[in-house]
């Protein structure tokens, strides 16, 4: 009924043999685990192989990641359970540093009102010092007739050549907006009356600048 011939005895392996072969096994086990599998999946090398093969580095790589994310969960955990003194502190601080930022932001460096009058055929310049950047609000009208006026800036070297005409108009009887300067130095208007009668300008300013003063 069966045509496989059965091993005779003297065909299967001794007791030595498979001593032998579990022997044989065991040690190419461990050089493999020594060479190869430590290297490459916890960077440990005694015998140098794996760094030759590469295999170290990417041991390396992986206990970097393994130890990255042991440290994202212990500090998820500790931000999960903050210590509640650290909390207050910390709420407090915040508290301080927005209501001054807000405080800031809601009171203008500088505000100002000047007011000049201008007889028939005379002219005056209002200057403000301000640093490159700096921002101003400004607003100013004309009672009694209307006036000729330049809207420019200077540097601080009073180099003619870098002086900038921010906006210029004849017979006007006002203007507002917001002043940029575009270098350190003094930025404002200057004012002609060309009519028959004296007007009077009123000139509000508000924001970034240290002072405002008639030029000479």
């Amino acid at each position: 009924m069966y045509n496989s011939d059965l091993p005779t005895r003297a065909e299967l392996p001794t007791s030595g043999q498979l001593l032998r072969s579990t022997f044989i096994a065991l040690a190419t086990a461990a050089v493999l685990l020594v060479t190869a599998v430590l290297p490459a999946e916890y960077g440990i090398d005694p015998t140098g192989a794996g760094q030759a093969l590469g295999l170290k580095q990417m041991g390396d790589i992986k206990v970097q990641l393994y130890q990255e994310a042991e440290d994202d969960a212990a500090a998820d955990a500790k931000k999960a359970k903050p210590d509640q003194r650290s909390s207050l502190w910390g709420a407090i601080f915040s508290e301080l540093a927005i209501g001054t930022a807000h405080a800031q932001a809601a009171t203008p460096a500088r505000t100002d009102e000047t007011k000049v009058t201008l007889k028939p055929g005379e002219g005056v310049e209002y200057k403000m010092v301000m640093k490159k950047d700096a921002k101003v609000t400004y607003s100013w009208k004309v009672e009694g007739g209307k006036v000729n006026h330049d809207t420019h800036g200077e540097p601080h070297n009073n180099n003619p050549d870098a002086t900038k005409s921010y906006k210029k108009d004849r017979g006007v009887s006002g203007d507002e907006g917001v002043l940029t300067a575009a270098f350190d130095g003094n930025h404002g208007w200057f004012w002609r009356n060309r009519g028959s009668a004296p007007v009077t300008v009123t000139l509000k300013t508000s924001g970034d600048y240290a002072e405002i003063k008639r030029a000479k």
